[in-house]
């Protein structure tokens, strides 16, 4: 990965755009661009992401069907977010977003539990509005302040994509500085589906499970984190949490669940701004494990 720092003027945050990749040994590879952009004195945000990829799994219980599967998944995405302060720390603005997603079995049993459960990939090109309020000491690396904001995405078929059905999301974070220089950070997110095919349902949002394992209509997560100062720009991060699937279930005996996760890691704070990049690995249920590198804090 690599990323471009700037600041457009002084009132700002520091604004990023980068570049990252993965290959693995699956012959699974990921790659795409980001771009995290404050102006005009923080009175405009603009984010995004560019990505496209193919990701081999190997599931022991495919979707709690009980059954193994392998599949490779193909992914095309592109995403806009923009938002204008309205009023004191109250920010509002339109998103778009538009994937190309297929999922096909790399055997003949594989591509029949594919088809029982519906999960078949779609085109899926969606807008929507987002509300936020936002106190944060710091865009980067936060030690005090919270984060409330709602959104949702409406997916038709007259935008060009294969269904129709409505996403909403909702997400509250707040920072509390402590000890020398030590922070406590809290996250608590919902997403909720209308309508949705298999392949719009939520998935687990916790380090430590891969996205679209484990699906469910309704998807409520909570996690804490405690951020450690060590010795000079170096930190040390650990977190733990926990997600719930719910909603109808058909068929895939993912509804109700609860999906804990635990991790740690380091962290290296690269300029005054706060900007940091952190290396950890996380651990959850049932053998499902990650190692994460990235720019930024996860919240």
């Amino acid at each position: 990965m690599a990323a471009y720092m700037h600041k457009f003027d002084d009132a700002s945050p520091m604004s990023l755009g980068g570049v990252r990749g993965t290959y693995s040994t699956t012959d699974s590879y990921f790659y795409g661009g980001f771009w995290r952009l404050f102006f005009s004195e923080d009175n405009h945000r603009l984010s995004g992401a560019l990505a496209k990829g193919k990701i081999k799994n190997d599931y022991s219980d495919f979707l709690g069907s009980g059954l193994p599967a392998q599949t490779t998944d193909s992914l095309k995405l592109f995403a806009m977010r923009y938002q204008k302060r309205v009023k004191g720390q109250w920010f509002l603005g339109p998103q778009i977003i538009s994937t190309n997603y297929t999922i096909s079995g790399d055997d003949w049993l594989s591509g029949e539990i594919i088809d029982k459960v519906g999960l078949t990939g779609f085109d899926s090109n969606g807008v929507g509005l987002v509300a936020q309020y936002d106190s944060r000491d710091n865009q980067n690396s936060p030690a005090r302040g919270q984060v409330f904001e709602v959104h949702n995405i409406a997916y038709r078929q007259s935008f060009g994509g294969d269904a129709s059905f409505d996403t909403y999301s909702a997400a509250y974070k707040f920072y509390h500085p402590h000890g020398q220089g030590h922070v406590l950070a809290a996250h608590l997110k919902g997403r909720w589906t209308h309508n949705a095919p298999t392949s719009g349902y939520s998935s687990v949002d916790l380090r430590g499970y891969v996205r679209g394992q484990y699906l469910a209509p309704h998807m409520t997560m909570t996690e804490v984190e405690e951020r450690f100062s060590l010795y000079k720009k170096w930190g040390l991060v650990a977190f733990a949490g926990v997600a719930v699937l719910y909603g109808k279930d058909d068929g895939h005996d993912n509804s109700g669940k609860l999906y804990p996760a635990a991790g740690a890691g380091i962290s290296y704070q690269l300029n005054d701004e706060k900007m940091v990049v952190r290396a950890e690995v996380a651990i959850g249920k049932e053998g499902n494990q990650g190692f994460y590198m990235k720019f930024g804090n996860p919240f």
